[in-house]
Parts: structure tokens; C-alpha cells; sequence
């Protein structure tokens, strides 16, 4: 049976300020309050055919779901609790870290949720102000080990690239996040948007975000930090979608980054296996499920390293670990 998950979007709803980079109506291509008719309609559509209940959720995104007026929330709550537990296995929600307290976790359980993702996006504070987050790294410390204690899925997020931030700044965020041992991270390369307060700082020169291949060197390491770490990466880069595409101005979008992130990732295992060894013809063995990744998008391994002299072959192997490469 196939997994499914339905996505709600609930754009600016519960925000208490704009961070400079976030327009939701871009990314999510909606805007206002979700209606009752149009969630019970996304819902039954999902749920036409069989799939995994185990395996699905209702997931309401964009905003502050913690933060949005409480009978709003409920109303949301109520509108999805009957589908819980007969078609979806629970709810997922995000929201600020500055938006969580017991009390609000208890509301929550009540109603079915089981998975909380905290918009944390750097846990440098420097970062945050110059981007106008409004919370702290302490506030997003503080929610996570609420969210772990009550029994809640942990997921946080994170941007790289942000104005005022670097790599270092940006690994040592992914380091943070290592040590609150989260069940999933979603990593946002900075993408900006018409309409955005960083667009006017990138039209003034003030802002030079990084450029696609310098994102994809940074998170082809975060993503191998959380991996060894046990922590599922569950998104690399904006959807596509929404008005992404239209709304896009500067920095970093690319409807296939994830697989451009883990190609680099093989080609720098694929590198420290050949290094040193003669040019010629070299078999390799991958994760079955990864031999496209492996060989790169459009095949750019397989023509990086025949350009220097080395003609790979890769070949599946269910025994070999993801990210892992070796020679036969």
C-alpha cells in the first residue's frame, strides 16, 4: 500500500512578525485562512484507494500553527480528529519555537497530533535578529525538550545561507541540532522572494546569497552529519510548486536540489576510494536504491571522473549501506 501525506498550508497565519526572507503566498502559492470545505476536500481525495495508515499523516504547514487564535486551531483540529487512526496515522504540525509550552502540547495530543517541527532555521543569534525571527536559540533548546518529553516526533528546520550567516555558522547549526536529537530535520537553502524584505537588501548589494554549487558543497555535508547521526532528512530545498518559480529572484532553487546534494555526496565517496589509484576501468557497488544518485544528475559523475581518467561502472548492491561505495 502506498503512503500518503496531505499537506495544508496555512500562509502568515499566527505569525507574530515577517522574517526579511519569507513570503508564504509564494511558496505555498495560497493565501488566507484554510476553510473547512477546502481541508475535508484535500483529505478525501488523498484517501481515495489504499494506502499505509502507519505511513501517513495530515500535516498542516506555513505560519504558526501553535500560534494562530485557539479557536481557529481547534476548529482545524476537529475538522481532520474523525480521518486520525482510520486513515492517517496523525497530524503533523509546525510552528516557532517561541510558540510551545505544556499547555499547548497537551491541546495537541488531545486532538491527535504526533509530529511538531520547530521553524528554528539557525541557532546563531546574531542570525536570527538580522533576520528578524523573534525568537532565540534558547527558545528552540527549551521547545524541543518539551516536545521530546511530552512524546511528540521532534523535527527541526533549518536555512542555510541566511543574510548575515556562513557555512561555519551554518554547520554549527546542524551540530545544535545533532545534540537535540531530533527524529527529522528539513534543510531550506535561502531562496529570495519578491516581496521580501531580503529582496531589497540583495537589490542594494547588501545581500549575495550563495550560488547553487556552493549551496549543494554545504549540504552535501549536513546531510552526511545527520545521516551518521541517525537523524532523517526528510527535505533538501524549497517544493516546487506554488508560485516558487514566478516569485524566485536570487539564491538558491532548483526543483531537483536533493539529488544534486547527494550526487555530491557520491562523488566525493566515489573520489576517496579512486584517490591514488592508476586511470583505467573501476566497478563499483552502491546502495540499489541510489545507482541514479550514484551516478549523478544527467550522469555528472560518470563524466567528472572520466575526464580524469577514470571510467567507473556502478553497480547495485542491497548489502551496501546508503552513501557507501566499494570497489570490486
Amino acid at each position: 500500500m502506498k503512503h500518503i501525506n496531505v499537506s495544508l498550508f496555512v500562509p502568515h497565519l499566527g505569525c507574530p512578525n515577517a522574517c526579511i526572507f519569507c513570503n508564504q503566498k509564494t511558496i505555498s502559492g495560497k493565501c488566507g485562512a484554510l476553510t473547512k470545505e477546502e481541508i475535508l476536500s484535500a483529505v478525501n481525495t488523498a484517501i481515495k484507494g489504499n494506502h499505509d495508515i502507519n505511513n501517513s499523516e495530515i500535516a498542516f504547514f506555513g505560519g504558526s500553527f501553535t500560534a494562530i487564535e485557539e479557536s481557529l486551531m481547534i476548529n482545524y483540529l476537529e475538522t481532520v480528529k474523525p480521518f486520525i487512526g482510520t486513515h492517517f496515522k496523525g497530524i503533523r504540525i509546525s510552528t516557532r519555537p517561541d510558540c510551545i509550552d505544556e499547555n499547548k502540547l497537551a491541546l495537541l495530543k488531545k486532538y491527535g497530533v504526533t509530529s511538531i517541527e520547530l521553524g528554528a532555521q539557525s541557532m546563531c543569534e546574531e542570525v536570527l535578529i538580522k533576520n528578524e525571527r523573534g525568537h532565540t536559540p534558547e527558545d528552540t533548546e527549551k521547545a524541543a525538550e518539551l516536545i521530546k518529553k511530552a512524546g511528540f516526533s521532534l523535527g527541526l528546520q533549518m536555512m542555510t545561507g541566511l543574510f548575515s550567516s556562513d557555512s561555519e555558522k551554518d554547520i554549527y547549526t546542524a551540530k545544535k541540532f545533532v545534540e537535540m536529537k531530533p527524529d527529522t530535520v528539513r534543510i531550506y537553502p535561502t531562496a529570495v522572494l519578491q516581496g521580501t524584505a531580503l529582496e531589497k537588501l540583495y537589490e542594494r548589494g547588501e545581500y549575495t546569497p550563495p550560488t547553487l554549487s556552493e549551496a549543494v558543497e554545504l549540504c552535501s555535508k549536513l546531510l552526511r552529519l545527520f545521516n551518521e547521526n541517525g537523524i532523517r532528512v526528510i527535505r533538501l530545498g524549497l517544493h516546487s510548486g506554488g508560485n516558487v518559480e514566478e516569485g524566485f529572484v536570487a539564491g538558491v532553487y532548483h526543483p531537483a536540489f536533493r539529488e544534486l546534494v547527494e550526487a555530491e555526496i557520491y562523488k566525493d565517496k566515489i573520489e576517496e576510494k579512486l584517490e591514488g589509484l592508476p586511470d583505467g576501468e573501476y566497478t563499483l557497488s552502491v546502495c540499489s536504491r541510489d545507482l541514479s544518485k550514484a551516478g549523478g544528475h544527467k550522469k555528472s559523475n560518470i563524466l567528472y571522473f572520466g575526464e580524469k581518467g577514470k571510467k567507473i561502472r556502478l553497480v547495485p548492491d542491497d548489502n551496501t549501506a546508503q552513501y557507501d561505495v566499494l570497489i570490486i
